[in-house]
């Protein structure tokens, strides 16, 4: 008795090939175009390829590794840490000894981070409490707390991004 002939197509036949234009990408991962655009600019992303409409057109391998970035990113890493992180993700038999030393001298920078904001707020609550919402501009007492207020502590840096503490990287 012979194998009977099949007349429905193999399970293969019908896994489809994910392709995603790049305005998918950016609703799959709720990521702007434009930032898509950037990470592929600046090496993070692979460079997508064209297709004949001459459209990038990007394969699974993108929507994982731009999740990834954008996981990092959540986390407040700079491009720099991503940039290694990925280097190293594509090399996925090298020690993660590299990963454990970005990632604790990352946590170093958040909890500075966060020392510098606790001091922000205790200056911010005490400027609060120099006003009583009684009076003209002319009088209030945040005001003139901020005509007083002396940035030039330790904790002030003038080439400071908004979020990362100048030098905490050692990037």
């Amino acid at each position: 008795m012979g194998r009977q002939p099949t007349t429905s197509p193999s399970e293969e036949e019908y896994k489809p090939v994910l392709e995603y234009k790049i305005g998918e990408l950016a609703s799959l991962t709720s990521c702007p175009v434009e930032t898509i655009r950037y990470y592929e600019k600046q090496g993070l992303l692979p460079a997508a390829s064209r297709n004949q409409a001459n459209y990038r057109v990007y394969q699974e391998g993108h929507l994982k590794r731009l999740q990834f970035i954008l996981h990092c990113r959540a986390l407040d890493m700079t491009q720099e840490e991503i940039r290694l992180l990925v280097t190293l993700q594509d090399k996925p038999d090298s020690p993660c000894e590299q990963v454990d030393v970005l990632l604790d001298n990352h946590l170093q920078h958040v909890e500075a981070r966060i020392t510098q904001l606790q001091h922000l707020q205790e200056q911010l609550r005490l400027l609060r409490s120099q006003c009583d919402n009684h009076g003209p501009v002319s009088r209030c007492g945040i005001i003139e707390g901020l005509e007083r207020l002396d940035v030039s502590t330790d904790d002030h840096h003038p080439d400071d991004t908004c979020s990362h503490v100048h030098g905490s990287h050692g990037l």
